[in-house]
């Protein structure tokens, strides 16, 4: 595996927050290995009380902890407005959970074990869009108040149907299943009071600059298949 040309600052790391000092260490030596700094935190009150003067470039946090579970700290998380990209890690294969966390705020939901490539891709693509959020470019979604609302992983998936992909071809670029894109489509459209996939893009093309307007139309939104 290459090493990667993103070289982060010392003071944006990686959080990684599990008890399980193997994950942690293979996650820390992988993660190394492609130019990013890690801090590891073996439980959540820890992970809480760094926050309180550090702002990490994304989180990888597992779901089973002792204290806090993984689900209580996303809660915990969403009152703060915390918004880098928090990747939550479970041992069981639990749809319920994965579906949970993510209503919750979380950027994502990986099974352990994990690929090593699948992990590194996903960071890779979160950071990426956090940063070009810090930034001030969101792709394209403009920043109305009711989007504000709206998570990162929630902007990733607007930010692709709004340029028209299908429910298939948005899951297989963010790597989640289309059933996924369902459920952040449907949250989406809640948040932003949006009667049906047409509203939704009348919605996004109304506060959008000249630009952006002229991109697509209501009626190109995205199929469902």
């Amino acid at each position: 595996m290459g090493r990667s040309s993103f070289q982060p600052g010392p003071a944006r790391e990686i959080f990684i927050v599990d008890d399980d000092s193997s994950v942690c260490d293979a996650l820390k030596l992988l993660l190394g290995v492609e130019g990013f700094g890690c801090r590891v935190f073996r439980d959540a009150e820890s992970f809480l009380e760094a926050l309180d003067h550090e702002n990490p470039l994304c989180v990888v946090m597992d779901v089973q902890m002792p204290g806090y579970s993984g689900l209580e700290v996303l809660r915990i998380l969403k009152a703060r407005h915390f918004e880098a990209p928090v990747f939550m890690m479970s041992g069981r294969s639990d749809i319920a959970m994965a579906v949970e966390a993510m209503k919750t705020g979380a950027y994502d939901f990986i099974e352990k074990p994990f690929a090593a490539g699948m992990m590194i891709e996903r960071i890779r693509a979160a950071v990426a869009a956090q940063t070009a959020r810090d930034c001030g470019r969101v792709d394209g979604i403009p920043q109305f108040a009711e989007a504000r609302l709206l998570t990162a992983r929630e902007r990733d998936v607007l930010s692709l149907i709004a340029k028209g992909a299908s429910n298939k071809e948005a899951g297989r670029r963010l790597g989640i299943s289309p059933r996924t894109i369902e459920v952040h489509r449907a949250r989406i459209m809640d948040k932003l009071g949006a009667k049906n996939a047409a509203d939704l893009m009348r919605i996004v093309l109304m506060n959008a600059g000249p630009k952006t307007r002229g991109q697509s139309a209501p009626e190109d939104m995205v199929a469902a298949d």
